[in-house]
């Protein structure tokens, strides 16, 4: 198969190879597990080699491919959800001191959130994007992979639990807390560098 690629006809197997590392890192990015992202993107790659067909270029191939690694991952955790070594001490990393330093003992915040400009417009930024992602990457281990199974690979709370044997008040603790360092870094790293002000 063929498909159109920057007004060039390119093998399909040129563009899958393209999209490799963005993948290897989402793989990872919720894995934690170089093995185990590696077989996440080789059977993707295998099943988009397979059934090009079923492309149809109704979005684009990155997304196409996603949507297909989400699948992929979804499986391995299941497979491989006994393998997972989750340290309770692997969260000790000192969140409190930053829920103290955001919210006064009221629950209101200490300081309002600094204005975001156009969020509809910054969404549809690839930039944004890179820096979410490198953002998201920087979360604790324990954190980072339950808000990405949560809000990227879109499981329901009660899978999310299930899933890492988690009570559901820590895991809405976790996504708090994610949610909270996300935001921090979002404003620092975006919307409040230089080049956006």
């Amino acid at each position: 198969m063929r498909a159109s690629y920057s007004g060039l006809a390119m093998p399909i197997e040129h563009q899958l190879a393209e999209h490799r590392t963005y993948l290897l890192r989402f793989a990872r990015l919720q894995l934690r597990n170089d093995a185990w992202a590696e077989d996440a993107v080789s059977e993707t790659m295998l099943a988009a080699l397979t059934k090009p067909q079923s492309f149809g270029n109704r979005s684009q191939l990155k997304t196409w491919l996603v949507g297909i690694l989400k699948h992929k991952v979804l499986d391995i955790l299941r497979q491989r959800s006994r393998e997972v070594s989750m340290d309770a001490n692997e969260d000790s990393d000192g969140s409190e001191e930053l829920d103290a330093l955001t919210f006064h003992s009221n629950g209101h915040f200490a300081s309002p959130p600094a204005s975001w400009g156009n969020p509809e417009q910054d969404l549809n930024s690839q930039q944004f994007f890179r820096v979410l992602e490198a953002c998201a990457e920087k979360l604790p281990p324990v954190m980072g992979r339950v808000f990405l199974m949560r809000e990227w690979l879109e499981l329901s709370c009660d899978e999310v639990c299930k899933e890492l044997n988690l009570t559901s008040t820590n895991l809405y603790v976790q996504l708090h807390r994610a949610r909270l360092r996300l935001r921090e870094c979002l404003e620092l790293n975006w919307f409040q560098s230089p080049a956006k002000n």
